[in-house]
């Protein structure tokens, strides 16, 4: 098992459109591994490859630890793409791994198609609702450099600011190990 540091709010590469990938190697495989169990020891349900200050279009997810989803599988996914968002809309209160105990809650669409891409780059295609849907659609927008909080209103986030700023200076605590520096980036 390998930690990986979480990029936090302030890091830049939370703020960069992710490259695609264009092939799986070994380094693929052991980084989704890696991701899995850094995301289990921090107690995250999903994580993009960006919060570990990789440049990859992948995310992780593993649900199974939420009451009524013990049966979902552990899914790692690959060059992610949204294809279909339902006029549906939910408001669910969201939470970060890169942005520690803050959370607020977020609009977005109740149901989703998502293309992607295995560990052997064969392309599959879901439509998912609840917290399925929600979760992907957290990790898909960090892949494009978007947070949740850019997704609340002005005065909710403003209510933030000063929490922000603790987290962007590093004078927070947190259970798991995060980044030292807003200019990490492992690959």
């Amino acid at each position: 098992m390998s930690l990986l540091p979480i990029t936090i709010y302030g890091d830049k590469i939370l703020r960069k459109k992710v490259d695609k990938v264009k092939e799986v190697d070994f380094k693929t495989i052991e980084l989704i591994k890696n991701m899995f169990d850094t995301m289990k020891n921090a107690s995250g349900i999903g994580l993009a490859a960006n919060q570990v200050g990789v440049d990859k279009s992948i995310f992780v997810i593993d649900i199974s630890p939420v009451e009524g989803y013990e049966d979902h599988r552990p899914t790692a996914l690959i060059n992610p793409e949204i294809v279909y968002y339902s006029p549906e809309k939910v408001f669910i209160e969201e939470g970060c791994l890169s942005i520690p105990d803050i959370k607020a809650e977020v609009e977005r669409p109740e149901t989703i198609r998502i293309k992607f891409q295995d560990a052997d780059l064969i392309e599959h295609e879901i439509e998912t609702n609840d917290l399925l849907s929600r979760v992907m659609q957290h990790e898909f927008d960090h892949l494009q450099g978007v947070l949740f909080i850019d997704r609340i209103d002005d005065r909710t986030r403003k209510k933030m600011n000063s929490e922000l700023i603790r987290i962007k200076k590093r004078t927070i605590a947190v259970d798991y190990p995060i980044t030292e520096h807003a200019d990490y980036q492992l690959l």
